[in-house]
């Protein structure tokens, strides 16, 4: 669309009109429309930046964002959806009270549109489809799910169940790793503080001595010295550098396949990242297999929820594998991210016609490995805290006192 500015005139009085149209005889055909003055002249014009402001504004104070909905709202609120239609109420009527009854201003603008589509004859999934980005695909395909099986209801409280999971996985892995990383950034700061604060007030009395400063000593004056010469400017980096390995990541597959590599080689924290995506997507193909979903759909389906996009990249062979003929134990071979044990279990439970019991077991066992890691991570990260604690105080105590001691050792 493009956009035009009009001269007109009404009797001697000239004045401009804006408007918008495919192009000049489109805009012409507009105005003459809209019968409120004589067209004298027409510009094609770029778009007014009053309408710029105006569409930002509309952006901004919109409630509905361009990321996912809160997950311990959007579970209240499809609990309480699903037990309102297990009673046997109106999927509308239904609607309407959970939209009276939420806070979350995101989730109530989705719903209040999703209740007017429905009103207005569309079905939930085909209502809810235009948010897949605030709602996610498993939602759009268990509501998709359960009115083509009369199983509203169930679906709607099986989907609440998978995103509690979801949504404990995360708050137990960021209840674990909170420790750690608060004594890590405490020794940094600490480490900081003394060598800005407590090495210069030695810097002095080292140069009068004028003696050969041992390794430490030099070392700590050398950081003293980047610090407070070049602070600013590393502190200006590391921020610049954040900001462009997260604007990669966000935009560019190959870095983001990359950094979620790397992510999964560090010690404890990958373990426990791997055991979590596993964990969750043998439940949630479970769950979807079991509730009738093709197999194919299933593991597509489970993929959306795997966080880790090199992992997901490893199990979308899954998918590539069937397709070409092979059977479900063959693609999750393929894919290199599971142990003999479970390979063989899959094949039995696909041999055997078990395979839903086989996945319980087999994401009992994920689960169980993962609820260890983070029910551990902090004495397993133990030692690792102590040795830099005492690199630490060992470097500051060798820098600070090393110098004294030589000086002795030479006056003696």
């Amino acid at each position: 669309m493009k956009y035009y500015r009009i001269l007109y005139k009404i009797g001697r009085k000239k004045d401009y009109y804006i408007l918008q149209a495919e192009n000049r005889a489109d805009a012409i055909n507009k105005f003459l429309s809209l019968g409120i003055g004589v067209l004298i002249e027409i510009t094609q014009i770029s778009e007014p930046l009053s309408i710029k402001l105006e569409r930002l504004k509309k952006r901004l104070t919109n409630p509905i964002k361009n990321r996912s909905v809160n997950l311990e709202h959007y579970i209240a609120l499809l609990e309480q959806l699903s037990v309102m239609l297990d009673a046997g109420l109106p999927l509308n009527f239904a609607l309407s009270e959970v939209i009276k009854n939420e806070k979350d201003p995101m989730l109530k603008a989705i719903f209040s549109q999703i209740a007017d589509d429905i009103e207005s004859g569309k079905s939930l999934y085909e209502a809810a489809k235009r948010y897949k980005i605030q709602l996610g695909t498993l939602s759009l395909s268990l509501f998709r799910l359960g009115e083509e099986t009369g199983n509203l209801a169930e679906e709607i409280g099986h989907l609440a169940k998978v995103m509690q999971e979801i949504l404990d996985n995360r708050r137990k892995f960021k209840k674990a790793t909170r420790y750690p990383i608060f004594i890590i950034i405490a020794m940094i700061i600490a480490f900081v503080v003394v060598t800005i604060l407590v090495i210069p007030q030695f810097e002095a009395f080292f140069k009068e001595s004028d003696m050969e400063l041992p390794l430490p000593t030099q070392f700590l004056l050398w950081f003293e010295h980047a610090l407070i010469d070049y602070g600013p400017y590393i502190l200006i980096g590391a921020l610049g550098m954040s900001g462009v390995l997260g604007y990669l990541y966000k935009n560019n597959e190959k870095v983001r396949l990359l950094l979620d590599k790397i992510l999964l080689k560090i010690f404890i924290i990958g373990n426990a990242i791997y055991y979590a995506m596993m964990s969750r997507f043998t439940y949630i193909f479970q769950v979807l297999n079991d509730a009738g979903v093709p197999l194919i759909d299933s593991i597509k389906i489970a993929l959306e929820i795997v966080e880790n996009s090199y992992l997901r990249s490893k199990l979308s062979k899954i998918v590539e594998s069937i397709e070409e003929g092979k059977s479900l134990y063959q693609g999750f071979a393929q894919t290199e991210l599971f142990e003999n044990m479970v390979i063989e279990m899959i094949r039995s439970g696909e041999i055997g016609g078990g395979m839903s019991r086989m996945f319980q077991k087999i994401n009992k066992i994920y689960k169980d490995r993962f609820d260890y890691m983070v029910d551990n991570i902090a004495v397993l990260i133990e030692p690792l805290l102590i040795a830099a604690i005492a690199g630490f105080v060992l470097t500051l105590a060798l820098g600070i006192f090393l110098p004294m001691w030589n000086l002795t050792q030479v006056s003696g």
